[in-house]
């Protein structure tokens, strides 16, 4: 099981008033899952997508990764687990626009330890995973949307992550690039990636193989 979460809850507290966003949530995710968060904004998805990325915890409960309880380590190896162990896809692509895409994906590997040359293979090796090989050496602003989202899901991916978490990953495409987006996604499922996808599209939930919703801080199975 790749992800585990137990009972959990998640308050803040606002003046003298507790919220409490999330409400006893579990959810389990076996390795090769890939599925769909859904739900509208101010529904808490977000919040747990944060902790399920590692970067909040929760107030009660437990949220194992790979069986080790994230929640009981100090920032410093969240940092590590992040950097090491889940994979990030956002709305925005978030490149670097001084980088070309290569340079973009090798980054977060630097922060691994491997030096250059390996950084730039697996760099290299990524992007041509997701087609974008001959494009290795292009700025973010040399390329279109869709190519800018599948560098994002490159570096994602460069280091083997576990986990791929994907924020809304078509939410700034046009409907083409969002369904390329879609196809690679599936084909990275289908090759043994475990994806977890927050979105507030149904078309675009349909393309997991389970769909959860959630709404005012409390998760359902939706198929």
């Amino acid at each position: 099981m790749i992800v585990d979460i137990r009972d959990v809850n998640k308050n803040y507290i606002q003046g003298k008033m507790t919220v409490n966003v999330l409400k006893d949530i579990n959810l389990s995710v076996d390795a090769g899952e890939y599925i769909a968060i859904m739900g509208p904004s101010g529904s808490g998805k977000t919040t747990l997508m944060n902790i399920i990325g590692c970067l909040d915890v929760q107030t009660s409960g437990e949220y194992l990764l790979e069986n080790q309880d994230v929640s009981k380590t100090n920032e410093d190896k969240m940092a590590d687990i992040r950097n090491q162990k889940i994979g990030f896809i956002f709305q925005q692509f978030h490149l670097l626009p001084k980088l070309n895409a290569q340079e973009n994906v090798a980054l977060p590997l630097l922060y691994r330890g491997y030096d250059k040359e390996k950084r730039m293979k697996m760099a290299e090796e990524a992007l041509e995973k997701v087609g974008l090989g001959d494009r290795k050496e292009f700025m973010p602003n040399q390329l279109s949307g869709g190519q800018c989202q599948r560098v994002a899901i490159a570096r994602a991916i460069a280091g083997g992550p576990v986990l791929i978490l994907a924020d809304e990953p078509t939410g700034a495409l046009d409907t083409k690039s969002g369904e390329q987006v879609m196809e690679l996604f599936k084909k990275l499922n289908d090759e043994g990636a475990t994806i977890i996808m927050i979105t507030h599209e149904q078309e675009i939930a349909e393309h997991a193989n389970k769909i959860y919703y959630i709404r005012d801080g409390m998760l359902r199975k939706d198929k």
